[in-house]
């Protein structure tokens, strides 16, 4: 009786969740049982807006989601090729190098099978220094040894680059966002620069714990790379946004977006899309970069084919997925 009583429970619960999607139970029939999203390093702004989406969606669709530890952007998108993760978060940058096949990760693999879900928010390049450093702009890094955060993260694909056409001479270390913020406060390096949306969780502990700078790429420095990274574009990180700025800062960014397998069922990436974009204001509790989590921003996809369940919710509410761009 107990076990038929459970069973009764689970199954009235599952069936709330049913009628309160949408969903029809024949349309679950291919769903995975559990779903996992890729993010990055804790203490790194995808880690906790992934946890915070994922959570958003399995509780709106009665499926278990979780979100996972990577490298960040160069790894999910082969976790997502691979079949290894459901979903995954990837900058643009680094997910182009995957479609081409120029992954860091698996060069000669052309990553073909992932496809757009929704558009999320753009990362910036952000550099944080304790006070005392006297380390206040990026060629004052010329010599010293810098955290890019994790191996196959979207900092660790650009930072060597755009120091090498600078023509600085920077020792760049890999490691999570907390551990490199922690190595800065222990005088273990002698700058932390991350890409992440805006604040940085890492960056914003510190600051609360000792005096810092924060900086980033000066438009005279820009001047100099952009124009050989197009999916590099020029930002700002509000002053709002930190207790240490005066004035909004100069800055680089990318654009980032949720991706999936393009077998994953239609009916399941209808229902995410559905869920994430029809829940800004719940998205901002999560984090605040997630004020560009809204659907006008699709456009900033030129090149990844949307997964066929993420153009039909767009295209049911007026946004209009260019022909080529059809998965």
């Amino acid at each position: 009786m107990r076990n038929a009583a459970s069973k009764l429970i689970v199954t009235s619960c599952l069936s709330a969740a049913l009628v309160a999607t949408g969903v029809q139970a024949d349309d679950r029939e291919d769903w995975p049982r559990s779903l996992t999203v890729g993010t990055a390093s804790q203490g790194g702004t995808y880690y906790i807006y992934g946890s915070g989406w994922a959570n958003m969606v399995g509780d709106a669709i009665g499926v278990s989601f979780g979100a996972e530890v990577t490298g960040g952007p160069v790894q999910n998108a082969t976790l997502v090729q691979m079949g290894e993760h459901d979903f995954g978060m990837v900058t643009m940058g680094p997910a182009y190098q995957a479609w081409i096949g120029e992954s860091e990760l698996a060069p000669g693999v052309d990553h073909t099978d992932i496809r757009a879900v929704f558009p999320m928010y753009q990362t910036t390049l952000q550099i944080i220094t304790l006070q005392g450093s006297d380390i206040t702009s990026v060629s004052d890094l010329d010599g010293k040894t810098v955290g890019v955060g994790p191996a196959g993260g979207t900092s660790d694909m650009y930072y060597p680059q755009l120091f090498d056409k600078l023509g600085l001479d920077v020792d760049t270390r890999n490691g999570g966002a907390s551990d490199q913020a922690g190595q800065l406060q222990d005088g273990l390096i002698d700058a932390f620069a991350f890409a992440a949306g805006v604040p940085i969780s890492a960056f914003s502990q510190l600051e609360a714990q000792a005096n810092v700078n924060i900086f980033s790429f000066s438009e005279d420095e820009m001047g100099q790379f952009l124009d050989d990274y197009p999916e590099l574009s020029p930002a700002a990180i509000p002053a709002s946004v930190y207790n240490s700025l005066e004035e909004d800062l100069p800055a680089v960014s990318i654009w980032n977006f949720a991706i999936t397998h393009k077998d994953m069922p239609e009916s399941l990436v209808y229902e995410v899309t559905k869920t994430v974009m029809e829940n800004q204001e719940r998205m901002q509790q999560i984090h605040g970069a997630a004020r560009e989590t809204v659907p006008e921003n699709f456009e900033h996809n030129t090149f990844l084919p949307w997964h066929p369940g993420a153009v039909r919710w767009f295209e049911e509410n007026g946004y209009d997925i260019p022909e080529d761009l059809r998965g």
